[in-house]
């Protein structure tokens, strides 16, 4: 099973078990958006983590198997050569559909406003490093059917 394939029996099962990103990352016991990344097909777990998951969505060790392959992370667009905006464009190439999947759970079927829109970049002490803090807050606009 490739991850192609691996992402759209999760996206199944997820459906028909009316589960939620949250209740499988509580299976898994890791964060809902990280859950939710391995199971997209861009990050993997650990041998552990993927059979929780596989288990809670009652797809058995071919799908635990193929959550713990290494993911190939690639896309077809100008990647930028900044190294800090290359950075902004990797995560949201990682975790943009994570992303999606998380508002479209929350809200429903919509975008975040990129007009009605704020963003905050902070510096956070740590005494592992500083760390960037960027909070980002758009207003939800629903999809409208006619």
């Amino acid at each position: 099973m490739n991850k192609a394939e691996m992402k759209d029996a999760i996206l199944q099962a997820k459906v028909e078990k009316g589960l939620s990103w949250n209740d499988i990352a509580k299976a898994a016991g890791l964060s809902p958006e990280f859950t939710c990344s391995a199971c997209l097909g861009m990050n993997h777990l650990e041998k552990p983590e993927a059979d929780k998951v596989a288990a809670a969505l009652d797809l058995g060790a071919e799908m635990s198997t193929a959550l713990q392959r290494f993911p190939t992370k690639t896309w077809e667009r100008t990647i930028p050569t900044d190294p800090l905006i290359y950075r902004w464009y990797e995560m949201l190439n990682v975790y943009g559909d994570t992303i999606k999947e998380m508002i479209n759970e929350k809200f429903g079927d919509g975008i975040m406003s990129a007009i009605d829109f704020t963003m905050n970049v902070d510096r956070q002490a740590d005494p592992k490093g500083d760390r960037v803090l960027v909070t980002i807050s758009g207003k939800f606009l629903p999809y409208k059917s006619w």
